[in-house]
């Protein structure tokens, strides 16, 4: 079976669909590109589908490879029958290919290679095949005594040493044990002795006892992250009764062989010191995978969801970055994000200059109209929100909100906010990094590494190359769907789009400088590295807003304008009308003409005259328009406030495996465990929940809520 043809059979999807990607790919065009322009081209595949295929494409090709040095390996050994041959060839997975090669893989030395070194292969060819003989054991083993074997126990232990080996590396025994261990194991751990856990972080785990296919994905990486701090000890084990019968059926023991207890004592010991450790191996590390798969998606969900946080236009905002002992470090941004004012308060201990504080917000507030205070959720965030909230309780028109400050320390220390802010100190800067985040979350938040945006649990017990690669294409995606104005990008969003990186993005910026604003999107292809293709690729998703073509402010491409303009006219629009007008026009158009008519007449395809429609209706709509503004505050409530039973708004501030966690205003966040949202409820960062308080331990800080919103 051809590659394409796996991939659309296991992602079942189209095998035509399938062979397209694979070809647009190879032309160089970005899944961006393929799944918003060449929907006509896949069948209308999504991105999430396109990025299964070329993640599955990738797999397959070093699969490839893997099977060309094995198949070398093999016929080199002169070894490689067409059976053989056939197996290797057809194999879809790492691990069945690695089983097929597992007999013929060069090993170091080992006791079986030793024993083979001395000739004692065919003493144990004998016992595999439990051979019928006269003779007893002991006059077979005399033959094969030499100066290196000096007694027949010896040449015994040799030949059930190769008889092991060559049971634990039976391909057919090895596939089926995998499955079985991977459904019936039992996995176990206990508390080390010594293992210091001084937070009892890992309680739960001190007599943990779970059978492998039940344990959850957040339990793995738990586990795995206490036995690397040599606070846990694991341990897997499998009943005979699973394992014995699979070696029987490749090497039954016949009872009128001479060789039978030979066999029985080679399963055995191939069982315990070769195999069952081996097959372990590969569930923890599959359990390990599957786990940090969860944990991937989890991250790719969270961090969609906060980079596609809508802004809050308009606003004039005051960035608070709180602190004890260096003071509450702040910005001022007008509502296009320029910085009008910096300092610093002490508005808590141990400093104390509450009253300096108190009289520098509020003149700050009624002579730059700030009509939005953002402070940073780290330390010293309780105490600054309890002042902020008592300066502003009587202001109309002025509210407050908490934010997550995480990646800000980072940003401000980076290259690209000294080229933006070269006068403000590092410390500074992460003032002006909060109040912008929340005015454009996805402009500011692409200025940092997405590793440092705190989006999940476990994010380092992951593996980090494919944390970064993941994250990464969730910004990108991101990036494209919103798109970006040409005249205002920063060169870290610029660097996001379909076709430009880093340096064409820094070119693009080094242009605008020196020519001025972009009047169309035909200005791009006059930046130097702008080629053809990637013009092609990135066209699409910039915006050029009051230039002189009103469809550089669409997503439509402009090797799509034609066609539009002719369903302007046809349609007879303009496109300064109303939504309604607009709307109402198409609407006519389509019934007088079929769409599949209409597309034909404009030599394009259906889909791409879907596109067209929807971006003349609404042109440069931003799809974070319809998402729930954040949860604007002006008073306080303490945990000692809360009481069983009261029912709240809250803000869902973080996705887990478990849950999720729920911003309720007070110090701590709540969780609404899993088992308390309603089936068919899927929640991301940034929904406002109506919640019920279950419990609240004042001790450790816990809130337990109740699901109580309307929609559920």
């Amino acid at each position: 079976m051809s590659n394409s043809k796996y991939i659309a059979s296991s992602l079942r999807v189209p095998l035509s669909g399938v062979d397209a990607v694979i070809s647009l790919l190879d032309d160089g065009n970005t899944i961006p590109f393929i799944a918003r322009y060449r929907k006509e081209a896949t069948g209308g595949l999504d991105e999430e589908q396109l990025r299964k295929i070329s993640e599955e494409l990738s797999r397959l090709q070093v699969l490839d490879e893997r099977r060309g040095t094995i198949l070398k390996s093999i016929q080199n050994q002169g070894k490689l029958t067409p059976h053989l041959e056939k197996g290797i060839r057809s194999a879809k997975t790492k691990a069945d290919l690695e089983d097929l090669y597992q007999p013929y893989k060069p090993k170091r030395k080992t006791r079986a290679s030793q024993a083979r070194e001395n000739g004692l292969e065919p003493l144990a060819m004998l016992i595999l095949e439990q051979s019928k003989t006269t003779q007893s054991l002991d006059e077979i083993g005399k033959a094969y005594l030499n100066d290196r074997l000096l007694t027949t126990a010896d040449a015994w232990q040799g030949a059930r040493d190769i008889a092991a080996e060559v049971i634990s590396d039976n391909p057919r025994i090895r596939k089926l044990l995998r499955k079985k261990a991977l459904q019936y194991s039992v996995l176990s751990t206990a508390k080390k002795r010594g293992g210091e856990d001084k937070r009892q972080v890992y309680r739960d785990y001190y007599e943990f006892e779970i059978q492998s296919n039940r344990i959850r994905p957040h339990q793995t990486l738990a586990i795995n992250r206490a036995e690397d701090q040599d606070i846990l000890t694991v341990k897997l084990t499998l009943p005979a009764r699973h394992w014995e019968q699979l070696i029987l059926d490749e090497f039954p023991v016949l009872p009128e062989s001479p060789f039978s207890s030979e066999l029985r004592t080679s399963i055995s010991d191939a069982a315990s010191r070769l195999l069952l450790p081996s097959i372990f191996r590969d569930v923890r590390r599959a359990l390990s995978e599957k786990a940090e798969d969860r944990a991937l998606q989890i991250f790719s969900k969270n961090l969609r969801a906060l980079l596609l946080q809508p802004p809050l236009a308009g606003h004039t905002v005051m960035g608070l970055d709180p602190g004890f002992r260096t003071g509450c470090k702040l910005a001022v941004v007008d509502p296009t994000g320029k910085v009008m004012q910096t300092g610093t308060i002490y508005p808590v201990p141990p400093i104390n200059k509450i009253q300096k504080a108190r009289d520098y917000l509020l003149n700050s507030i009624h002579h730059l109209n700030i009509s939005l205070i953002v402070i940073g959720n780290g330390t010293a965030s309780r105490e600054t929100e309890l002042f902020v909230a008592d300066v502003i309780k009587d202001l109309d028109g002025v509210n407050y909100l908490i934010t997550s400050e995480a990646g800000a320390s980072v940003y401000s220390a980076s290259k690209l906010a000294g080229r933006e802010l070269p006068d403000l100190d590092v410390s500074i800067r992460g003032a002006v990094s909060i109040a912008r985040r929340v005015q454009d979350p996805l402009a500011e938040l692409v200025k940092i590494d997405p590793q440092s945006l705190g989006v999940g649990m476990y994010q380092h017990d992951v593996n980090q190359k494919k944390l970064k690669e993941r994250l990464k294409q969730v910004v990108e995606s991101v990036v494209n769907q919103v798109g970006v104005e040409i005249n205002t990008a920063s060169p870290a969003l610029l660097s996001f789009i379909s076709g430009i990186g880093p340096g064409l993005a820094d070119r693009i910026v080094s242009y605008r400088d020196e020519s001025g604003h972009f009047v169309n999107r035909e200005n791009l292809q006059d930046v130097p590295g702008m080629g053809e293709k990637t013009y092609q690729q990135a066209a699409g998703f910039l915006r050029v807003r009051g230039g002189d073509n009103p469809l550089d402010t669409t997503a439509i491409h402009p090797e799509s304008y034609s066609a539009a303009e002719q369903v302007i006219q046809q349609a007879g629009i303009d496109l300064k009308e109303g939504t309604q007008l607009k709307q109402n026009a198409l609407v006519r158009l389509s019934e007088k003409r079929t769409a599949e008519d209409l597309a034909a007449s404009l030599r394009i395809g259906v889909p791409t005259l879907v596109d067209i429609f929807k971006q003349l209706v609404r042109p440069g709509r931003d799809p974070r328009e319809d998402l729930p503004k954040p949860f604007l505050r002006k008073d306080v409530l303490t945990m000692e406030q809360l009481v069983e039973g009261m029912v709240l708004q809250g803000t869902v501030q973080n996705v887990v495996e478990f849950g999720a966690f729920i911003d309720l205003g007070v110090k701590n966040a709540g969780l609404l465990h899993k088992s308390k949202i309603p089936a068919g409820i899927d929640l991301n960062l940034g929904d406002i929940l109506t919640v019920s308080i279950q419990q609240v331990d004042l001790e450790r800080g816990r809130i337990s809520l109740a699901w109580s919103n309307p929609r559920g």
